[in-house]
């Protein structure tokens, strides 16, 4: 088994969608998805440190496998914590390509809060 393997945590998209709330209004509403495996490490680097003290998130590498291709602002829960990410950027550039043995695709994301507005479906 390798390291990549051994790191991946079982994860659970996050669905965003607009619902009728039974009163004739409208609210958000979070459903969960597709589950999914990713592996999640924290950008610890110099300058992500500094712009933490700034007061921007925590951020992350998510790498997962290419089949799977996270996009911009896509949300997801880890299992494990229940802690939830948004995606910061696209799948689209950062992946090995087809003649490589490894599957990873990779993308940056952030800590994320639902709005208290958003019901849990």
């Amino acid at each position: 088994m390798s390291l990549l393997k051994e790191s991946m945590e079982k994860c659970v998209m996050l669905n965003q969608g607009i619902v009728d709330d039974g009163y004739g209004g409208f609210v958000n509403e979070v459903t969960e998805g597709a589950y999914f495996e990713a592996a999640i490490a924290l950008d610890n680097s110099t300058e992500a440190r500094i712009a933490e003290k700034q007061g921007v998130t925590a951020l992350y590498t998510i790498t997962t496998s290419k089949a799977l291709n996270l996009q911009y602002h896509n949300l997801f829960k880890r299992l494990s914590d229940g802690k939830i990410f948004r995606v910061t950027s696209d799948g689209d550039d950062v992946y090995t390509p087809a003649s490589s043995t490894l599957d990873m695709r990779c993308v940056s994301a952030e800590e994320y809060e639902l709005p208290r507005s958003v019901r849990n479906g």
